[in-house]
């Protein structure tokens, strides 16, 4: 054959077909990807810091450790809401003309899933301490710290944020901690990562190889009420710890607490659900009732375990007695 005695022909004939297997593999399903695929409606785009702190957690090697995706099986259910889809890496879009690193989803799992961890963990605080000592508030962790992230300093200034860290866990720093302009970042790029609901009326991808409906029941009691302790474990215990006795100099001890304690239960619902920040020595508390979409009866069902644990012997309160507290709550708040 004289194409292949051709240097001429030979060029022309590889050529065309690489252009063709570009076309084919290339172009045409990332046209088809353009044209089908769309950010879920809510989906934000990042804002300059969160970009950022993307950078750094990929300088960092975050994703080494840490994925991004809810997989469709049924032990994924802990890291969000639902399976993952397309249109939740849609707006995602390289960082720079030489990287392209968009979505971060990771192949690996020796830390948790990070898809929702800005809705699990919506504490600024909380993520500050676990960055700079992850065993101040998971004893187990083998994360390694970034306490390079932060610095040391005589008096802190009017701008600068305190890091909490209880005398144990400093690593012999005697000054006030403060966080960096890039943990800061870090921060707020881990707390921009939350699923987006899908729209009414679109039908929810399923988990796969789910338990059967006995096993599923755990988290109910014997009276088929939401299991306090389960609750207390997945929205609470990462900063009051498993013990009730908080962290000394970061989170305050649920164990002997005035608040828990009191006959009145509206304050401890009234934190529950907004939050709280006030006493200096202490981490703000997020509003995790609130961002957490909890129910009457979870917001009790938390509240019993706390009252009735570690020591703690208050009387229980019903999902009723929250349902009036959240409505005298929310009545005081609109007259303020």
């Amino acid at each position: 054959m004289n194409l292949f005695n051709d240097h001429k022909k030979l060029f022309w004939a590889s050529s065309g077909l690489f252009v063709l297997l570009m076309l084919f593999v290339a172009i045409m399903p990332a046209v088809n990807n353009q044209m089908n695929n769309a950010p879920l409606p809510g989906s934000l785009l990042l804002t300059e810091d969160e970009q950022a702190g993307k950078k750094l957690y990929i300088s960092e090697g975050c994703v080494g450790c840490h994925s991004q995706q809810v997989r469709n099986v049924d032990m994924d259910k802990v890291w969000g809401s639902r399976p993952g889809i397309a249109a939740d890496y849609a707006g995602m879009h390289r960082i720079s003309f030489w990287q392209n690193t968009a979505t971060l989803m990771g192949t690996e799992r020796t830390g948790p899933d990070l898809t929702n961890i800005g809705q699990r963990q919506p504490s600024k605080e909380w993520h500050l301490l676990h960055l700079f000592n992850p065993r101040a508030v998971v004893a187990e962790s083998i994360m390694p710290s970034y306490a390079w992230l932060f610095e040391d300093k005589d008096a802190a200034d009017s701008a600068d944020v305190v890091v909490t860290v209880p005398e144990k866990f400093k690593g012999g720093r005697k000054n006030v901690i403060i966080a960096s302009q890039e943990v800061l970042q870090l921060v707020a790029y881990l707390k921009s990562l939350s699923q987006v609901p899908l729209p009414d009326g679109t039908a929810k991808p399923e988990f796969l190889y789910q338990t059967s409906k006995k096993e599923s029941e755990t988290a109910l009691t014997a009276d088929n009420g939401p299991d306090g302790a389960a609750l207390y474990a997945s929205n609470c215990q990462s900063c009051h710890q498993q013990t009730g006795e908080g962290l000394k100099g970061a989170f305050p001890p649920l164990k002997g607490s005035e608040i828990v304690l009191n006959e009145n239960p509206q304050d401890l619902v009234n934190i529950i659900m907004n939050g709280y920040d006030a006493r200096e020595e202490y981490a703000v508390m997020p509003a995790v009732g609130k961002n957490n979409n909890l129910k009457p009866q979870e917001i009790a069902a938390i509240m019993n375990h706390e009252r009735t644990s570690w020591g703690n012997n208050a009387k229980k309160v019903t999902a009723q007695e929250v349902e009036k507290l959240l409505e005298a709550i929310q009545k005081q708040n609109a007259v303020q």
